[in-house]
C-alpha cells in the first residue's frame, strides 16, 4: 500500500481550494487525502490547532503524524512526491533566490488570500478526504 499523506487547507479559500481540486484530480487519492483547516474534529485527533491552520497550509505523513511540513515547505513537498516532481523542486531550489522568493510569496498569498481569491459560502470538502480507514491510529 502506498503511503499516504493528509493535506490540510483552508476550504473557504477559493485559491486553496482550486490548489486541492487540481492535486485531487491528478492524484485520485493515490498519495494524498484532503482535510479542510474547518474540520476541527479531524484536526484535533491530529494533533493540529487552528494556530497551526493560520500559518498556512499543512502536509502530514500519516504514519509519522509527526512528521509535518508546513506553508511553502508543505507545497514544496506535495510536488515533490508526485510522478517527476523531484525534478522541478530540484530546480527550483537550485535557482538562486528562486525559493527565496517562492517562500516570501507563498506569506503573502497567505495572508491576503481571500481579499486577493475570495471565500466560498461553503466549505468545500474533497471526494479524497480524511476517514477512519484511511487512519492508522
Amino acid at each position: 500500500m502506498t503511503k499516504k499523506y493528509h493535506v490540510i487547507y483552508d476550504g473557504n479559500c477559493n485559491l486553496c481550494v482550486t490548489f486541492t481540486q487540481l492535486l485531487e484530480n491528478f492524484d485520485k487519492g493515490n498519495l494524498f487525502n484532503y482535510i479542510p483547516m474547518q474540520n476541527i474534529e479531524i484536526l484535533q485527533q491530529l494533533n493540529v490547532t487552528s494556530l497551526d491552520c493560520e500559518l498556512g497550509m499543512i502536509l502530514i505523513d500519516s504514519e509519522n503524524l509527526n512528521q509535518r511540513w508546513q506553508g511553502s515547505f508543505a507545497a514544496e513537498k506535495i510536488i515533490e512526491l508526485l510522478p517527476n516532481g523531484q525534478f522541478f523542486i530540484n530546480a527550483y531550489r537550485a535557482i538562486p533566490s528562486l525559493k527565496w522568493l517562492g517562500d516570501k510569496s507563498y506569506l503573502q498569498i497567505r495572508d491576503n488570500r481571500y481579499q486577493w481569491f475570495g471565500s466560498r459560502e461553503n466549505t468545500y470538502y474533497s471526494t479524497y478526504d480524511f476517514s477512519c480507514k484511511n487512519n492508522h491510529h
